[in-house]
């Protein structure tokens, strides 16, 4: 079918359009996926939940976010991913809503279909902005998930200026869903121009092979470990945040404020960091600043200090995602692109069984501290299989 002028002009508005777009959905969706941290303390006073229960909230989101992403790989593997995005705003925009119910059972049905739309919103948008950008993988990522992080420094405050006693998060999820359903409508109605749009893979592609190799798996173990901590920090450090403070910590410059403020400062500093280090130096001094960070967090007695381990934690995090997302389409070219759904899979479940695994801790031991150690055993971790990577990496570059 030939394109007219007039449709080669609508296409390339369109993909002017599009790249900015796609990043303000992705800034609304950092906020929606931390989200679930900054209302951890409302719901724990709304339905009289301990550490153990509200641990619960996040294997109904991430539960949500694995079938997202899968849905997101099928989309992702019929060239439809914009169709993904759109479906994915959409969702988070219901479930949003939907922790305003009251009633328990909807709003962790709620967090699962915000969940959902997560899983298929942020591996899409990725691999879009990967695909637009194949010659700065590495740097167009970074500021991807630069306004991912923006989103997630905003979350806190959000929160705070919208919710009370009286109106609880109806202004709150208002004000977050409808740009959200917004975004959605407005991406659903621009056109993708053939430069833009990747050619959809043979049937008989043999991509799957790159799944039969150790170091991909050894990236996906990293992913699972890494996402799982980000997870954890973020979702837990609000309601740690009140444990060492003795009291709601509603002030700007919060612990949550400035983990995530620093999140995303150091993100903004990774092209300046990939001038002197390489892939593999630059996630070895993110870990050594994750562990400096927490050791300074976890020992906290006050909120000071407590911020102080937040800001060295987050800065020290702030790149690691983006770089092993980097590196696993570097190690297997343009195919890993389209076969990364087991990556996204892996940082999901990761999430989930950090995040259930410090309210199992806390509820088994009677004090979060203790829950919150188990983000020290994830940095520690997260040293051998970098290890690993590295090992296997060079031993595939030798045959």
């Amino acid at each position: 079918m030939a394109i007219t002028g007039k449709d080669h002009d609508r296409q390339a508005a369109g993909g002017r359009i599009l790249s900015p777009l796609l990043h303000v959905v992705f800034f609304l969706s950092g906020i929606g996926t931390v989200l679930i941290g900054q209302v951890l303390p409302y719901f724990e006073r709304a339905f009289s939940l301990s550490d153990g229960q509200l641990a619960l909230f996040f294997p109904a989101q991430f539960a949500g976010s694995v079938a997202g992403t899968l849905i997101s790989g099928i989309f992702g593997r019929r060239s439809k991913l914009k169709q993904a995005t759109v479906i994915g705003a959409a969702g988070m925009a219901a479930g949003i809503l939907m922790m305003n119910s009251g009633e328990l059972s909807l709003v962790l049905l709620g967090f699962c279909l915000n969940g959902i739309g997560i899983g298929l919103t942020l591996p899409a948008i990725n691999l879009l902005v990967l695909e637009m950008n194949l010659h700065r993988t590495a740097s167009a990522l970074s500021l991807l998930n630069f306004y991912w992080g923006a989103g997630a420094i905003v979350a806190k405050p959000f929160v705070d200026l919208t919710s009370n006693a009286t109106s609880g998060l109806l202004f709150t999820t208002l004000l977050l869903a409808i740009p959200l359903a917004a975004g959605a409508v407005l991406l659903s109605l621009i056109p993708i121009s053939s430069k833009d749009r990747p050619e959809p893979e043979p049937a008989a592609s043999g991509g799957n092979g790159l799944w039969a190799m150790p170091l991909a798996w050894a990236i996906a173990a990293f992913h699972f470990v890494h996402v799982g901590f980000e997870s954890g920090m973020g979702g837990w450090i609000t309601t740690y945040s009140e444990r060492v403070a003795g009291a709601p910590v509603t002030n700007l410059l919060s612990p949550t404020f400035l983990y995530f403020l620093f999140f995303v400062l150091g993100r903004a500093l990774g092209p300046i960091l990939f001038r002197y280090f390489n892939e593999n130096r630059a996630i070895v001094l993110g870990l050594v600043l994750v562990l400096v960070g927490l050791a300074i967090a976890l020992s906290a007695s006050s909120t000071g200090q407590l911020s102080l381990g937040s800001i060295i934690t987050g800065i020290g995090t702030s790149w690691i995602f983006p770089t092993n997302v980097s590196r696993f389409y570097n190690s297997f070219g343009p195919e890993a692109a389209r076969r990364a759904t087991p990556l996204f899979i892996c940082g999901t479940i990761g999430a989930t069984a950090v995040t259930w695994g410090i309210g199992a801790v806390s509820s088994l031991t009677g004090d979060l501290s203790y829950g919150m150690l188990v983000l020290v055993a994830a940095a520690l971790l997260l040293f051998v299989l970098q290890i690993i990577i590295v090992l296997v990496a060079n031993a595939r570059r030798k045959n």
